[in-house]
């Protein structure tokens, strides 16, 4: 068998795949996604006691600020403090006054590349201000507030008062609804919020008690003692969490319209021939044949004359 009988099926094979080239386009390969680390611990801190209150001595002659923090605490580094008691020196008659006095009083926070938290604790716990020796601004049995920030979930805030509450000699009950006002004639007036908290999307505060005071006792010493105090503190601020960055894809080439027109290979016309089991050779048989079909019949019409004669 002539060998370009094979030559037509090969030709066509190669004319299909340039066909596929042409409308095909290139193949995309996703990288894998990278994660990164985060970019550092969260913070907490925390606080027993903090008072921010101003006060007037002999007739408002003379201001002194009572700035006052007891357990005071800050993260990333972990810390714990339990003292139990803050002095101030130089507001009652010169003498050192005890602003808080507390058989509990422990602060605690603590921050890593995971968690962010901020704890307090005060039990049994008498608060004082500048006026009144004798008797207690408030008196608590037991409040805690705590602060956690997990790095990817929500902050949660809370703070519980357990027991009894005394403000100014009077026993309150308060409400989680509003502030509650007490006051008592000669001494001043104290307004108390209780358990107070806030979050946000990577932060929480919160604190046992808020009183907003405004004292005015009849004595000579002390004039007026106007501000705040805030029992049982804690917040906290939650660490970054690990962002995933992706390597960008390669664009992809635009898929072929489906109007695109296959691509046509016109093959030569004796190869025609050999696809159908021919060969250059034909012809000549052909004419071959011709030639004795009509040699054929000049005989045959020759013996016919010969007879009838």
């Amino acid at each position: 068998m002539n060998s370009n009988t094979f030559r037509m099926p090969a030709r066509r094979a190669a004319a299909l795949m340039a066909a596929g080239v042409l409308t095909a386009g290139p193949l995309a390969l996703a990288a894998p996604a990278q994660a990164t680390e985060g970019a550092g611990d969260g913070r907490a801190t925390a606080v027993v006691l903090r008072t921010g209150l101003d006060v007037s001595l002999l007739n408002k002659t003379l201001n002194v600020p009572l700035r006052a923090a007891l357990n005071e605490v800050s993260a990333p580094a972990n810390a714990d403090k339990t003292t139990l008691s803050v002095q101030l020196d130089g507001v009652d008659q010169g003498r050192a006054f005890t602003v808080l006095r507390a058989d509990v009083a422990t602060a605690r926070a603590t921050a890593d590349a995971r968690k962010a938290e901020g704890y307090t604790n005060l039990a049994h716990a008498k608060v004082h201000v500048p006026g009144l020796p004798l008797l207690s601004l408030i008196e608590i049995q037991e409040v805690t507030s705590k602060a956690v920030c997990v790095a990817g979930k929500r902050p949660v805030a809370e703070s519980e008062l357990l027991g009894q509450v005394t403000v100014l000699g009077k026993r309150v009950t308060l409400s989680a609804g509003g502030p509650t006002r007490v006051e008592v004639p000669g001494v001043g007036t104290v307004t108390l919020d209780l358990s107070k908290t806030h979050t946000t999307s990577r932060t929480a505060a919160a604190s046992a008690l808020e009183l907003r005071v405004s004292i005015n006792p009849l004595k000579l010493n002390v004039a007026e003692v106007e501000g705040t105090v805030t029992l049982a503190g804690a917040t906290c601020e939650s660490p970054k969490a690990p962002a995933a960055t992706e390597t960008p894809e390669p664009e992809k080439s635009a898929p072929a319209k489906a109007d695109t027109k296959p691509q046509t290979v016109v093959e030569p016309a004796e190869e025609n021939l050999a696809e159908t089991g021919g060969d250059s050779t034909t012809p000549y048989l052909a004419g071959g044949a011709v030639a004795l079909l009509g040699a054929g019949g000049g005989a045959l019409l020759l013996a016919r004359a010969a007879r009838r004669r």
